[in-house]
């Protein structure tokens, strides 16, 4: 995979399109049914948002990628990535598992979605935002879905 969420049917990119520049199509080459990559990297750099997974491996259980399905056979060393990233403000997970995977590594209540939960990480107090999926098996329009995750892009990014 070259990038996240490549999945032609993934919202993501769609959300930020509608976040950012108030189009939902605005990173979408419909002609070859995929995403300008180009233009969401400039968009995260320029914006410092960094995406990673919170498992470096997992198993799909039945086939399929739903968080249910799918077991966390390697975790992310989450503290080595945030020491990494000593400007990181905040955290969003778009999961039930990515979100689980962080609460109980950090020992972190879940927030609702659409609302954060403020932790210690060292020095720092971080904010743990939960979002609604990107995944198109969440049933809710993108724009919907976009609502949400605007006030978060508004509070948090440069």
């Amino acid at each position: 995979m070259d990038f996240f969420y490549p999945n032609y049917t993934n919202d993501m990119w769609r959300i930020f399109g509608l976040c950012f520049f108030d189009d939902k199509m605005y990173f979408v080459d419909e002609e070859h049914k995929t995403f300008r990559q180009k233009k969401i990297e400039l968009l995260l750099k320029e914006h410092g948002i960094g995406i990673y997974d919170t498992a470096t491996a997992v198993v799909r259980t039945q086939g399929t990628a739903a968080d249910k399905d799918l077991e966390v056979v390697e975790p992310t060393d989450l503290e080595a990535l945030l020491e990494r990233i000593p400007h990181c403000v905040a955290i969003v997970t778009t999961g039930e598992k990515a979100t689980s995977v962080f609460c109980e590594h950090f020992a972190v209540k879940a927030p609702k979605v659409g609302s954060f939960t403020e932790f210690s990480f060292g020095s720092r107090v971080l904010r743990l935002y939960r979002m609604p999926s990107s995944s198109r098996a969440y049933p809710m329009k993108v724009e919907r879905k976009a609502a949400y995750y605007q006030p978060m892009f508004d509070e948090i990014v440069k």
